[in-house]
């Protein structure tokens, strides 16, 4: 909220396109001594803004390509396994996706408005519908009584029968820890287990109250909800897993300083893109009464409807039947728990399996006008810093109908594939425990598919992407908090409250949970040192080749790097 203010602040004073990269050089420009740090202070933050313009349209283009995957299994299970995502088809979603979102971006503002508009009142409708009968499901069900949980993805209200999990040639899968198989007190090997189900109609087969296998579903033991009894489990060793919320007093109540910043770091990627409306400045009517507004009313209604609303009624609906753990194991929990609260309300898993299909269009549609508006604003900074020919001056050009700048659009477009399909390739990477082995052999797995072990020591690709994006909103949040000091501080509007305490909270809070993700593998058990890490050295190489390319460019167009006067502009 420090940061969206101080965002606000600075487009009252210098509306026009461009958002932080503009406040930079202005900001500095007003000046009576700082002036010369103007160029440097500009072309620093724009470079430091492409890490997040660039990548978050990359990653939203993986997200998407992995949800349009988890769906492939959903209308041809016998096809697509559910289990891994063919890297096949989500290489070609990336790209034919990344350049679909370009066009609706290339024909314009308004076009690109309009999509958004509607997207926006689908989307926080649907969160809305979700939310209300997540909670009136966990109402609905109190401790004790008979609920439904997940089986191979049908929901079901009996136990289920297990067996060993076996690869295609019929060889029972050991659990793996460390890479190792791991052994019981007997020392014999722990074999993964699965539910069992019907090879012709694909149902769970039930068991009963000894875990013997049954025909009929009705003969198999009831399954009883919990809240309590298992919220948080140990380990041999000591280890405690948080699985589910025992009250919803326990869902907004802080469960350790580590794990506030953790939920602060997700809460970053959530929230992010508030300040995207700034880039259009030069679209507005009214931009420095509208656009201060605007930057504020989204973040409260991405924090109010998409965050807090959701957050808290996901969160509240976990029990025994969908832990913590099985939502980090899938490919998309909110859709498990839809197929849940779908089949209670509606009455059937057909119902449950369409009403979880109708909220993933809706989320897919979510995903289009997130993409949508990060690709439109990075374009729009590109825009400005090669009209400014601190990148290539084609950047700076305006199409001559759609008056939009198509070739830092369709630049982004092919930049977007390339990072989406980075970010799928290892996205099962990082896992505790090995996966089960793949299920299917067909063209659509013909490549990209690692043995089930390599998973648990590969890094995450979803993760260090995410973590490049996040970095680079951190390092920009952080600047234009620092912008919106200086920018203030001869200014006759200054105020010691609105232009120094917000943006050095601001400021504060931004380091902080970005210092979070570097020392808290260290500290914080489960977390995994590679991906932060990994992203942190990408960021560096971004910031060593910035510095290079400014430097050069500077010798090469004859451009000061510190002005000796102020432009006759200014």
């Amino acid at each position: 909220l420090a940061t969206a203010y101080s965002y606000a602040e600075l487009s009252k004073l210098y509306p026009g396109p461009g958002s932080s990269y503009l406040y930079a050089e202005q900001a500095f420009l007003s000046k009576t001594h700082a002036f010369k740090f103007a160029r440097l202070a500009k072309f620093t933050t724009g470079w430091a803004s492409h890490l997040y313009y660039w990548v978050y349209p990359g990653v939203m283009v993986g997200v998407t390509a992995l949800l349009a995957g988890f769906l492939l299994n959903q209308f041809w299970p016998d096809t697509f396994s559910a289990t891994y995502n063919s890297p096949l088809f989500m290489v070609l979603f990336c790209i034919i996706f990344a350049f679909g979102v370009a066009y609706i971006a290339y024909r314009g503002v308004t076009g690109t408005t309009a999509v958004n508009v509607v997207i926006n009142v689908v989307q926080i409708s649907a969160l809305l519908v979700f939310s209300i009968m997540a909670i009136g499901y966990r109402s609905q069900h109190p401790q004790g009584s008979t609920g439904y949980h997940l089986s191979n993805g049908v929901a079901v209200t009996y136990q289920v029968a297990q067996e060993t999990v076996k690869d295609d040639k019929g060889v029972p899968q050991p659990v793996l820890v460390d890479g190792k198989p791991s052994m019981d007190k007997d020392n014999k090997p722990v074999y993964q287990m699965q539910d069992m189900k019907d090879e012709k109609t694909g149902d769970p087969i039930g068991a009963d109250k000894d875990g013997k296998p049954v025909k009929d579903p009705k003969l198999a033991a009831p399954f009883t909800v919990d809240y309590v009894d298992g919220a948080i489990t140990k380990d041999d060793k000591g280890v405690e897993t948080f699985n589910y919320h025992k009250d919803a007093k326990s869902v907004v109540s802080p469960h350790g300083f580590n794990f506030i910043f953790i939920q602060a770091a997700i809460a970053i990627l959530i929230l992010v893109g508030f300040e995207t409306v700034t880039a259009m400045a030069d679209e507005a009517k009214n931009p420095k009464r509208d656009v201060g507004r605007a930057v504020l009313l989204s973040l409260v209604i991405q924090g109010a409807v998409c965050y807090l609303i959701e957050y808290f009624a996901a969160n509240y609906m976990l029990h025994n039947g969908y832990t913590m753990p099985n939502a980090g194991a899938s490919g998309a929990p909110l859709g498990d728990m839809m197929v849940i609260v779908g089949t209670w309300l509606f009455g059937s898993v057909a119902a449950g399996k369409a009403f979880m299909l109708v909220q993933a269009f809706t989320v897919f549609l979510a995903l289009i006008g997130t993409t949508l508006s990060c690709l439109s604003t990075g374009a729009r900074v590109t825009y400005a810093m090669g009209r400014d020919e601190e990148v290539s001056s084609h950047f700076g050009l305006l199409h001559g109908k759609t008056m939009s700048p198509h070739k830092a659009i369709w630049a982004l477009a092919i930049i977007s594939a390339i990072i989406g399909v980075v970010t799928v390739s290892v996205y099962m990477g990082g896992q505790a425990t090995a996966p089960a082995a793949l299920d299917k052999h067909n063209f659509w797995y013909s490549f990209g598919i690692f043995a089930p072990e390599m998973y648990t020591k590969l890094p995450n690709t979803l993760l260090i992407v995410t973590l490049i994006s996040n970095f680079g909103t951190f390092l920009l949040y952080m600047m234009t908090c620092v912008i919106a000091m200086v920018a203030f501080k001869e200014h006759h509007t200054f105020n010691g409250f609105k232009h120094i305490v917000i943006p050095v909270l601001g400021l504060l809070a931004n380091l902080a949970i970005m210092l979070f993700y570097l020392i808290g593998p260290f500290s914080v058990a489960g977390m995994s040192w590679k991906e932060p890490y990994i992203a942190l050295a990408v960021c560096g190489v971004w910031g060593i080749y910035g510095a290079i390319y400014f430097l050069k460019g500077s010798k090469d167009k004859g451009k000061e790097i510190l002005l000796s006067s102020k432009p006759t502009s200014a």
